[in-house]
């Protein structure tokens, strides 16, 4: 894979086994939280120690697994929310100032550009995020598996239809998801369309 202008450092946290990612932009030394449900002063340990400063936070998705320790990250940092416009309105919580995303939005984080994908199935308004060859993929996509589509907003079509758009991705896109349901932590688009059986 080519030099990327970012590095992704993954935690897993929290009774759900749980994936809290940290995006590292090098030009700024600015770090992106995906996902903050759990755990998060071990969040704030990690961004100290590596010296980065934490600017953003990017929401795939409003379930409590992970938002629940968005307010506490939030009073520790004065970060940014970003999430798609149509999560914020299933969800309906209130939020100071959100930065609202619609389908193929860009979000330029320093010298990163994170490319936002809308791939509703497991809520109507979930994202994945694709940054250079990786793609952050929440629970829209797991390793051998698919979010479940039977909770409130869940639509089996719909994930149907943002699995193939997924598979559509350059073939060495590494996943990264929300969970740790499979064997291993992350996979490639190349091998979810061999092994996933919800991609075929």
């Amino acid at each position: 894979m080519k030099n990327q202008p970012f590095s992704i450092h993954a935690l897993e946290l929290g009774p759900m086994e749980n994936f809290i990612y940290m995006i590292h932009d090098h030009s700024s030394n600015r770090a992106a939280i995906i996902d903050p449900g759990w755990e998060i002063p071990k969040i704030i340990v990690l961004a100290e120690h590596q010296g980065f400063k934490i600017t953003n936070v990017l929401l795939t998705h409003s379930h409590y697994d992970h938002t629940d320790g968005l307010q506490a990250l939030l009073e520790s940092t004065n970060a940014k929310v970003h999430l798609s416009g149509l999560e914020a309105e299933f969800w309906g919580k209130k939020l100071a100032n959100p930065i609202l995303h619609q389908d193929e939005d860009v979000i330029q984080f320093g010298s990163t550009k994170i490319k936002v994908l809308h791939t509703p199935g497991h809520t109507p308004g979930s994202v994945c995020y694709h940054l250079g060859d990786h793609l952050m993929t929440g629970d829209t996509l797991f390793v051998n598996a698919c979010g479940r589509c039977d909770l409130p907003g869940g639509n089996q079509q719909q994930m149907q239809n943002s699995l193939h758009r997924l598979g559509n991705l350059p073939p060495e896109t590494v996943i990264h998801p929300g969970h740790h349901y499979g064997e291993q932590a992350t996979s490639t688009i190349a091998e979810q369309l061999k092994n996933n059986p919800f991609m075929q």
